[in-house]
Parts: structure tokens; sequence; C-alpha cells
């Protein structure tokens, strides 16, 4: 039987946004990212990092540098008692130089291809599933899947939250973090149990 997951962006979201980091040492977790991630593993949904890692494209860092970055994140909220169950990256830019990486693609958020190959990957509800992100593109992204969206005012969530309210689309809910987000994703479930 399908079940629901929480997507999450990660710079800006799961991490402060450094702008593209290639290292795990320039990677810096929020204090509430891993205790918020446990708890939606206990509440028994997936946990789905979807992410544009332009960096790539831009020649900034490698594949092998980003799946190492993946590789010590998902060892990093393991130690906490979290759970990552998947991670997708889009690696494209248009203007690369690099013709593997020089596209417009439908991976890039707010494409869905990467929201749609976790479905059919982990057999995910998407209609009972929620993105947390911290840009227009993520809440574009929750939308075009049919997940429900959550603005965080983390990472560029400030800026998001101006664009979003001249232009829209509307995340249902804005947080002040992950943390809260995933409060506020609970007191909806809450809310509409018998």
């Amino acid at each position: 039987m399908s079940r629901p997951a929480v997507l999450l962006d990660r710079d800006g979201t799961i991490n402060e946004d450094v702008g593209y980091p290639g290292r795990w040492s320039q990677i810096r977790i929020y204090p509430w990212s891993i205790p918020a991630v446990g708890r939606l593993n206990e509440a028994g949904f997936a946990v789905v990092i979807a992410t544009n890692q332009s960096g790539v494209g831009r020649g900034i860092f490698t594949e092998d540098d980003l799946r190492r970055i993946h590789d010590r994140m998902t060892e990093a909220f393991f130690a906490g008692g979290a759970r990552i169950d998947a991670i997708y990256y889009c690696p494209h830019y248009r203007l690369s130089t690099d013709p593997r990486y020089r596209r417009d693609c439908l991976c890039r958020k707010p494409g869905s291809a990467m929201g749609r190959q976790a479905a059919a990957d982990l057999d995910l509800d998407l209609a009972r599933s929620f993105m947390i992100g911290d840009k227009v593109e993520d809440v574009e992204f929750g939308r075009g899947l049919g997940a429900t969206p959550v603005l965080v005012m983390t990472g560029y969530g400030a800026a998001s939250r101006r664009r979003l309210e001249a232009a829209g689309p509307r995340p249902a809910a804005v947080a002040a973090h992950l943390g809260e987000a995933v409060d506020w994703i609970f007191s909806r479930l809450s809310a509409v149990s018998p």
C-alpha cells in the first residue's frame, strides 16, 4: 500500500544555504532538522530529499562530490536517530559548458520529475504527502505533485514569501523552520483524525 512522504528541499531547509557547497565541511545542518526527521520517521512518513544542484552543471563540484556529501548527511541523520529514505538531485544547468549537464530538464524544481521518480521508486501517495522548502520553486514543486507545500522562513524563505504573496501560488502554511513545519503537519493530521 502506498504511503505518504515528506519531501524536503536541502539547502536553506535542512542545512544552511552557503551557496554551492561541494564538501561535507561546508554543510551545517540546522539543529532542529534531525529531530524533525526522526518524528516523521516515527509517524510512518517516507522522508525524501529533492534538491536542485546546478553546482554540478556549473563545474563547481562533481556528482561524486555530491554523493559524498549525501552519504555523510545520511550517516549524520542515522547517528541522530533519524532516517532519510532517499535523495534525488538535479545536476543540470542550461548554460553548462559540459554537454552532459547543459539542458532545460524536467527534474529541476519546479519540474516534477524528481518527485514522480521518488513516488515510483518508493510507492508514495503524493496526494497524502507534503513538500517543505524555502523557495518559490519548492512550493510550485509541491503543488505540481499534488502534495501540500509548506514554506519555511530559513534560507530564502522571507524573499520567497514576498514573491508568493505577490504572485502565488500560496503555500498551505508558513513555518519558521523545518521543526515548526513538522509541528504544523502533525497538527493538521490530528485535526482530521476521527
